[in-house]
């Protein structure tokens, strides 16, 4: 029996960059201010999307997501602008995914049937825990009535809804975590996204952690709670597909896979990141653009009027680099990495592109497992993924030097 090679993704990533207030865990390209120029706004991104638009003519777009930021303090009048341009623009797939994040305060709440209206078909929401104590600790404007309301209306508005939940956060014991993931099943539909809360440069929890103002809980405790989650959610119908990301059957994330199999996808917005295909001679699947937008709100949006995109680096990304990227993605998946994808995307084998004698001692100590359709990092090997990573890569690039 042969397997069916999933068709290829295109996905167009929008940034809004503006939130109500900075948690202090973010270390995103968010930023708060007191008035958006929302005309202006609206057609800087219509602006650089017609740009990207003219360098990846007739593909089919599988998958659109508004990140951010709060991209529901978007206008729906906004929303339903960008989409009309993406369709206006590329082909789109009929059952495209259009992906919105929003916080479930009562304001944004308020904005759901409207987010519909302008065509939003799945929404993310970022509930971040079920405990007053926990939520006020993470900086969140809403409380657990907040989300429970807003969890309930996005399932009746939206077709689709998911949610995220931050774990291993200070004083969190094992039995506490399992009784906050059974009340999240009462409300999770398709999909569910699961964070470990880490501690990035830049953030106010940097300094208030670098300063002894709270502890997280020790490596033992944060691998219990990882294996209670994963054992909580498969038991549940909703296995990790990816480390952080749990899913129902056929309720993946269609554009995220775009990022993890390492498919093209535009990023416009300030910030935004996107990998399109490279232009020239030779085979375009063996290297791609690595593009990047201006970062900051206002820069962004006087570099798009004055020239029609804000993109602040446009490098190309092959051999070696690209093996690696491609390697570093796929790896999060549960399922691993396809290697017929891989070829496709790369222009060659993952198995072939390492070092055979470094790739073995990881397949030997149970880290990866290499079949004649994947390369997937086994259970052992997703828990101590970056340090597998960080071998692998040697073995890229000890490959390429070879």
């Amino acid at each position: 029996m042969t397997s069916t090679l999933p068709a290829p993704l295109f996905g167009i990533y929008v940034h809004w960059p503006f939130c109500r207030s900075k948690c202090p865990y973010c270390d995103f390209n968010s930023h708060v201010r007191d008035a958006v120029d929302q005309r202006r706004w609206r057609n800087a991104l219509q602006a650089e999307l017609w740009h990207y638009a003219t360098q990846t003519p007739g593909r089919a777009v599988t998958s659109i997501f508004f990140g951010g930021g709060t991209p529901s303090l978007m206008p729906p009048e906004t929303v339903a602008a960008v989409i009309e341009s993406i369709r206006n623009l590329w082909p789109v797939s009929p059952d495209v995914e259009i992906t919105l994040e929003a916080n479930p305060t009562s304001v944004e709440a308020a904005r759901f049937e409207a987010l519909r209206a302008a065509g939003v078909n799945r929404v993310s929401l970022g509930v971040q825990a079920f405990d007053a104590q926990a939520l006020r600790f993470l900086g969140r404007e809403h409380d657990v009535g907040d989300a429970l309301a807003a969890l309930a209306l996005a399932r009746d508005i939206f077709p689709r809804h998911s949610f995220d939940l931050i774990y291993a956060r200070p004083g969190q014991t094992v039995d506490a975590w399992r009784a906050e993931l059974d009340q999240a099943l009462g409300f999770v539909g398709d999909h569910l996204s699961v964070y470990q809360l880490t501690i990035e440069r830049g953030t106010r929890f940097w300094q208030d952690h670098a300063r002894g103002l709270f502890t997280l809980p020790d490596e033992d405790t944060q691998a219990a709670l990882f294996e209670a989650t994963q054992a909580r959610l498969a038991d549940s119908y909703l296995p990790a597909y990816e480390i952080s990301n749990h899913a129902r059957t056929g309720g993946a994330c269609r554009h995220n896979l775009a990022y993890w199999r390492y498919e093209d996808y535009v990023g416009i917005g300030p910030g935004a990141h996107g990998r399109v295909p490279s232009p020239g001679d030779g085979d375009a699947s063996a290297r791609k653009r690595a593009t990047r937008q201006a970062t900051g709100p206002e820069a962004w949006l006087e570099q798009v009027e004055a020239h029609g995109h804000a993109t602040a680096e446009d490098t190309i990304v092959q051999g070696a680099d690209l093996v690696a990227e491609a390697l570093m993605m796929g790896l999060r998946l549960t399922d691993g990495i396809d290697r017929t994808v891989f070829r496709r995307v790369t222009g060659v084998d993952p198995v072939a592109a390492c070092d055979a004698d470094a790739l073995h001692r990881l397949v030997d100590g149970g880290f990866l497992a290499i079949s004649a359709q994947t390369l997937r990092a086994t259970a052992r090997g997703r828990q101590v993924l970056n340090a597998v990573l960080a071998r692998l890569l040697d073995a890229v690039r000890t490959s390429s030097r070879g």
